[in-house]
């Protein structure tokens, strides 16, 4: 990305919505109180972090220093510290909450139960003494493949409270990515379902962990089984075992293991531009205090709040602000197992009315999947309990910022546009709702004690307004990824090695107003963000490979107006190349055949059959010329140096 090539914003969005003024005078961050957080970082961030760190969190043994750089960059904070995650989730809040509801459920066929933090608190020291029982001790890894049900968070909080190191995979990914970070983990344990809901449909959870078993997957010893749905599910003696019938003999309490600060707390796989899975290492005490500050700053989070991340804790967004953020601040979380369209697009709007939501962050793509259904649907439902909206995934486009204003926010509510990472563990960037005046689009600037910028190819910074190019972290912050799981050559390079190690490299692309406002322009590698989940080509590519008829394959983004972007596949076969209903035929079986080795998320949208890629002379494949052909764009780029320049008439459909 040379200076020439800097990406220009053609945005062009200057409307402005400043904070009201019975926002202002009620939250717990004003203009006046985040300028005096911003200069108190600006002047000893080290210190800015280490009171917060101190104030908010418990600490068995607190910390002496407060930011290890002898190894950077793997950073280490509060190093010397000792914790209980879980403690500072439930434990703490029991004297004055116990009665208090920590989790408010609803299950996709409509039944609904609500958890006390003291009954929390009880089911996850039960399951913390299960696994103990079972031989599971402090280090040890245990895959979570659960519905998005409260066992989920009960499952990580027990894991967090004897010091295992919980791994969650998305429910929707297949038993093939199951076992290929049950592997990479070396995992000691699956805990899983017999099924969950979604869409109207049961996902045959059970049946995808012993698929995923069946082959490797040596270090598994137990399968600890919940039972949901009630279907019937193979079982293996010995190895399987019933959540309910463990738990029921369990004593309610289990004193908590207090672990190093640097003790990891999860590992989470994401998605690179390798076709490997990285598993991103957080640690216990700074990953808890970027969940809990964001938390508590972004949504301005009081006591009688009801929170509703619609995230699925598969991801680092419902790990952060369903599992960890919101607990450990005391507030009330909202737990919803299936779609948002069934059994009708207002399921979303009654959940909000009938928990008495006040706090909804959602991702742009279930907002404008939701706004194409019309205005009429959230209008039946009484939403006057929302006070702040949130978004989520990908970059927000103006058009479902306003609709979400308008039709949802009444005009009157701030939305916390955010940006942040897996990598990051807690939001980077968002307005502050009664500090920020917001921008359709734009996630305005970095939260106080986070320090961005954006440079050029060689690392200079980039000074002018609306010229885009890399995003960069400049200072260590607290919730940052430690590693990646056993590689930590890999971690340097991916998010260090581009510029020396003297940045972090978020991945992603971002200009600068004139006002000093971020907005994030997308990937800068070949991720792709489909409904706010970030797939690896390559992935997607060796899936296709995997297929017996095919050859090679290359896959690209390209818009998509709900999913943010479609996966385009160019698949070059090792026969003949199929015309007609033949050709059809293929490509549905392609695409079922990606859908069964990756889960549904990844399924191409639009498979391309051709006699051969656009690659130069030296063999590389030109992306960029991909996604132009993609997206339907008249080519201008330069072709001559194509092995075969006539393939980019056969790619666009023109031969």
């Amino acid at each position: 990305m040379s200076e020439k090539e800097n990406i220009q914003s053609v945005l062009g969005e200057n409307r402005v919505f400043p904070p009201s003024p019975e926002i202002a005078a009620g939250a717990r961050v004003n203009a006046a109180t985040l300028a005096e957080l911003r200069g108190a970082a600006a002047a000893d961030y080290v210190g800015f972090w280490a009171g917060l760190a101190r104030r908010e969190l418990s600490w068995k043994t607190p910390f002496t220093q407060t930011l290890d750089e002898s190894k950077a960059p793997n950073y280490r904070w509060f190093c010397d510290g000792r914790i209980n995650v879980s403690y500072n989730c439930i434990d703490r809040h029991l004297a004055a909450r116990g009665d208090k509801p920590a989790i408010r459920f609803e299950g996709e066929p409509g039944d609904v139960s609500v958890l006390s933090f003291r009954q929390l608190h009880g089911e996850v020291c039960r399951l913390a003494n299960v696994l103990k029982s079972l031989g599971i001790v402090k280090g040890d890894r245990v895959v979570i493949y659960l519905p998005m049900t409260p066992q989920a968070v009960i499952a990580m909080q027990a894991c967090a409270r004897i010091g295992a190191i919980h791994s969650v995979v998305f429910g929707g990914f297949s038993a093939q990515s199951v076992r290929d970070r049950v592997e990479d983990a070396g995992a000691r344990m699956v805990i899983t379902a017999d099924g969950g809901h979604r869409g109207g449909h049961v996902v045959e959870l059970k049946k995808a962990v012993d698929e995923a078993l069946a082959e490797g997957c040596k270090t598994i010893e137990k399968v600890l089984v919940y039972r949901r749905t009630g279907q019937k599910v193979e079982w293996r003696e010995g190895r399987d075992l019933w959540w309910q019938e463990l738990s029921a003999k369990a004593a309610a309490e289990c004193e908590p293991e207090w672990v190093e600060a640097e003790h990891p707390l999860f590992l989470l796989y994401t998605s690179g531009s390798t076709g490997k899975p990285k598993g991103v290492q957080h640690s216990s005490a700074g990953y808890l205090l970027g969940a809990h500050q964001t938390t508590q700053w972004l949504f301005d989070v009081r006591e009688d709040d009801v929170f509703w991340c619609t995230a699925d804790v598969g991801w680092i967004t419902g790990h952060s602000y369903v599992c960890y953020g919101p607990l450990s601040n005391g507030t009330t979380i909202v737990m919803y197992e299936g779609g948002p369209m069934t059994p009708d697009a207002g399921r979303f709007w009654k959940i909000c009315q009938d928990h008495k939501v006040s706090l909804f962050y959602t991702a742009p793509t279930a907002i404008r999947a939701l706004m194409k259904m019309g205005e009429q649907i959230p209008q039946r439902y009484d939403l006057s309990r929302l006070r702040l909206l949130g978004s989520v995934g990908e970059p927000i486009n103006p058009e479902a910022w306003i609709w979400y204003h308008r039709v949802i926010g009444k005009e009157k509510l701030p939305i916390v546009d955010t940006w942040w990472q897996t990598e990051t563990g807690a939001v980077m960037m968002s307005p502050l709702p009664g500090a920020t005046p917001l921008k359709p689009g734009s996630c305005t600037q970095p939260i106080p004690g986070i320090f961005a910028d954006i440079v050029d190819e060689s690392g200079e910074p980039i000074a002018a307004a609306d010229q885009g190019g890399y995003l960069v972290i400049t200072r260590p912050w607290p919730s940052m990824l430690r590693t990646i799981w056993g590689d930590n050559e890999r971690y340097i390079k991916t998010y260090w090695g581009q510029f020396n190690n003297k940045y972090y490299v978020a991945g992603d692309s971002a200009h600068r107003d004139k006002d000093g406002y971020y907005w994030i322009l997308g990937r800068t590698d070949d991720v792709l963000k489909v409904s706010g989940h970030r797939l690896g080509t390559m992935e997607v590519e060796s899936a296709l490979v995997a297929h017996p008829r095919v050859a090679e394959a290359a896959v690209v983004g390209r818009p998509h107006e709900i999913k943010g972007e479609a996966i385009v596949a160019f698949v070059i076969l090792k026969g003949p190349r199929p015309t007609g209903a033949e050709a059809e035929a293929l490509v549905q079986e392609l695409r079922n055949f990606v859908a069964k080795s990756m889960g549904p998320i990844a399924k191409p949208d639009d498979i391309r059959l051709a006699d051969n890629l656009p690659k130069t002379r030296s063999g590389k494949i030109m992306r960029r010329l991909l996604r132009s052909i993609a997206k339907g764009e008249e080519i201008t780029q330069d072709v001559s140096t194509l092995e075969n320049p006539a393939i980019v008439a056969q790619l666009a459909g023109k031969a």
